[in-house]
């Protein structure tokens, strides 16, 4: 597949920021993880390289590209790691004989289910997520991408945080 020639949408500013977002994000996620910052900002960044048109997209929809291919990844990452064929369903039985689950529930996986299921509901607040979390874009930059309005992005972005909190706890396993 060939890759199209850099614009100003695929400065070294631009990757700089996506991998100081990928520092950020990763640094949330469980110790030993096998995905380093590096290796996640390069995937995004040569998914984003391999998409068609590529060249053409602006600041805000490479943001939400990237937003949208980082989730991707991550959630890819943690069903490879939780895939049955690697030992992710084992369980072990302690001395009183309650079976437990060797690893705690990922919340990549937990996370993407939640964010399937307000997609359904409402795709323009899924959106929010994406772009706030995944992208750690700001406000103003998802309103660019919503083509809507700062103070919208910020109350959708409340309403979020909140419905997907009330959804990871009804949820949690």
């Amino acid at each position: 597949m060939t890759t199209p020639a850099p614009d100003n949408t695929w400065s070294p500013e631009v990757y700089r920021e996506l991998r100081s977002h990928a520092e950020r994000l990763m640094a949330g996620e469980r110790g030993g993880h096998t995905l380093e910052p590096t290796a996640l900002a390069h995937e995004v960044w040569l998914r984003l390289l391999q998409s068609r048109n590529a060249s053409e997209l602006d600041r805000a929809a490479f943001l939400g590209l990237a937003a949208q291919a980082m989730r991707r990844i991550l959630t890819e990452h943690a069903r490879a790691r939780s895939s049955a064929k690697r030992g992710g369903g084992a369980r072990r039985t302690t001395l009183g004989g309650m079976a437990q689950a060797t690893q705690p529930q990922d919340f990549a996986l937990d996370l993407d289910a939640a964010l399937s299921e307000l997609e359904a509901i409402d795709p323009d607040l899924a959106r929010v997520v994406e772009l706030r979390f995944y992208a750690g874009s700001s406000v103003e930059e998802i309103a660019e991408v919503l083509q809507s309005s700062p103070r919208t992005v910020k109350r959708r972005w409340r309403f979020a945080r909140a419905w997907l909190q009330q959804y990871m706890r009804e949820h949690a396993s």
